[in-house]
């Protein structure tokens, strides 16, 4: 179901009927990126599964920043979801400037140990419904360009762990990988088509996820604050990135250090150092 909300203020967004579409929207760094775009002046497309949060947060950002705030309930490992939704944006005349793929999950084991269901949910959300909305919305956003000029662009939320394998976060850390391969390929294979596309790669980051990773492991607690980054300040950086068409974005000078390391130093050894530390932290 999609709702709307509107108030008297005129929308700053580009175009009439140009949307920011975020999935992943209900909670942790999707719910900051929505309020930050939305405070920008985009008009917004909610995506999520639970309508009642969605649904609250467009009535909170259409009377706050007096923009257009759809809600679209959906569930995105089922790929008629994507379909209906590509259908309705087209039937409606909506046109799509910002896609955010923020919707995943993550689960924490030994790979032996966990449920098929959660590697398979992991796979699906992270991996198969990412790859869905591009496909199905990339031809969107380039059209938007081409009739209307201007820019388009994609933020595809990975992970730090999308540079090294990670033990007890293995087919996380893989799915994320993949995320952050892809994008980096559309990056090149889009240029010159006006739409550009952003990998965000945060490191662990104070959100529900983290929370709820933290009271399935105590060690988790043990981390030092400095390794744990302020949401605001994640999603801040990574609308500038993308806006400015960065191909990847690791907010924190500490992970950039991580991630350069990690891109510089031997296979084998960036695996030996990561199986170490995730072992003592898991």
């Amino acid at each position: 179901m999609v709702t709307r909300k509107t108030t008297s203020r005129k929308s700053t967004s580009s175009q009439p009927g140009n949307y920011a579409l975020i999935t992943g929207a209900s909670s942790g760094i999707g719910l900051e990126l929505a309020k930050q775009i939305a405070a920008k002046g985009f008009d917004v497309i909610l995506v999520a599964r639970s309508v009642d949060k969605l649904q609250a947060l467009a009535m909170e950002l259409a009377a706050k920043h007096g923009i257009q705030a759809r809600v679209a309930a959906a569930d995105l490992t089922q790929s008629s979801s994507i379909q209906n939704l590509a259908a309705m944006l087209d039937k409606q005349n909506l046109r799509i400037r910002v896609l955010v793929n923020c919707a995943g999950v993550l689960h924490q084991d030994a790979f032996v140990k966990m449920e098929a269901s959660k590697v398979q949910q992991m796979i699906d959300l992270n991996i198969s419904a990412l790859t869905s909305m591009l496909h199905a919305m990339l031809p969107l956003m380039q059209r938007t360009v081409a009739e209307q000029g201007g820019k388009a662009h994609v933020l595809n939320v990975a992970s730090i762990a999308a540079y090294q394998p990670i033990p007890m976060l293995a087919a996380y850390a893989a799915s994320k990988a993949y995320v952050l391969s892809l994008s980096e390929s559309l990056a090149e294979e889009l240029q010159g088509s006006g739409v550009s596309v952003t990998a965000l790669c945060p490191g662990i980051t104070a959100t529900n996820m983290f929370a709820q990773a933290k009271s399935a492991n105590d060690k988790l607690s043990q981390l030092p604050s400095f390794l744990i980054a302020d949401v605001k300040e994640v999603a801040s950086s990574a609308l500038e990135a993308m806006l400015r068409g960065d191909a990847i974005h690791v907010p924190g000078a500490v992970y950039k250090v991580g991630v350069l390391a990690s891109r510089s130093a031997p296979k084998w050894l960036v695996r030996k150092v990561g199986g170490l530390m995730g072992r003592k932290a898991m």
